[in-house]
């Protein structure tokens, strides 16, 4: 079986980072090998606050050289990345990346940019934006960004259809073949539209943008699981891409229905396997 490390945050309770990508994963049928940067009791957006700790580059190249001695890299399939504790951390991706590239060339690296944003509570270590920015992105085969770490990425404002097509088209250039950005809040304010650039074009689609009292954490982290998987299955990339919203806003819908703000990934399990909902991609 396929297998996918996921290199991100964990939190005990709740969705967020690997927390929120590992089961989707698996649901869809692969198999996953998390490595947390940072381990918390909860996400860092409740008021009580949160226990944990973040691990250490070393931590991370610890583990990868375990896997690799078990002669089990070449079974990785793709490395998918998240939240980064440290910009030490950042470089342990790289090699991490290589590593399972000289085992297994047909993997790809699947970036999720988490860039810092004070208004959610996500204060990054110094350095670590600078790094994903010139050594990490460019590297990656896909990138998941933001509207804002796509903008960071490629230099670009973004405030309208035109140029978020001219960022994801320089993104393209700067190195990843595929750009997803997984939430373009610029073009609309009663939609959640999102973007998938590949050779063939870009590609819009939209979806309504549901209220919640709070916002849910880790949304990205699971349309970024979601896509993995789907490329690792040898789904095409639009396809990936419609199932990948799809299937997050069917996650969504529960966690609304709930009245809850952590994910409901697991009541909503069979949404991640068979959508409910049926939003398509325009040529744009």
């Amino acid at each position: 079986m396929k297998g996918v490390i996921s290199i991100q945050s964990h939190v005990v309770y709740g969705h967020a980072g690997n927390s929120s990508a590992v089961f989707p994963l698996q649901r869809m049928g692969l198999e996953v090998w998390p490595i947390h940067t940072v381990q918390f009791s909860n996400h860092t957006q409740y008021p009580q606050g949160w226990t944990g700790r973040a691990f250490s580059a070393d931590d991370i190249n610890q583990l990868i050289n375990g896997i690799s001695q078990i002669g089990k890299l070449e079974d990785c399939f793709a490395v998918l990345s998240g939240y980064q504790g440290s910009a030490e951390q950042c470089q342990a991706i790289i090699q991490t990346v290589n590593k399972v590239k000289a085992a297994n060339p047909a993997a790809i690296y699947v970036c999720d940019p988490v860039m810092g944003d004070p208004e959610k509570g996500c204060i990054l270590a110094e350095g670590i934006t600078e790094q994903l920015i010139n050594n990490v992105m460019p590297l990656a085969d896909v990138i998941v960004p933001n509207q804002f770490e796509l903008s960071e990425f490629t230099r670009m404002p973004i405030t309208n259809l035109e140029q978020a097509k001219a960022a994801c088209q320089k993104a393209r250039e700067l190195g990843p073949n595929i750009v997803l950005v997984k939430h373009l809040h610029s073009l609309a304010d009663e939609t959640f539209s999102m973007m998938l650039a590949t050779e063939q074009g870009c590609f819009l689609i939209q979806r309504p943008q549901l209220e919640f009292n709070k916002q849910p954490v880790g949304v990205g982290d699971l349309i970024s699981a979601l896509f993995t998987a789907g490329l690792v299955k040898g789904v095409e990339p639009l396809a990936a891409f419609e199932h990948a919203t799809n299937a997050s806003y069917g996650v969504l819908k529960v966690t609304q229905a709930a009245q809850q703000w952590e994910l409901q990934t697991i009541a909503a399990q069979q949404e991640l396997v068979t959508p409910t909902e049926c939003f398509k991609a325009v040529l744009v």
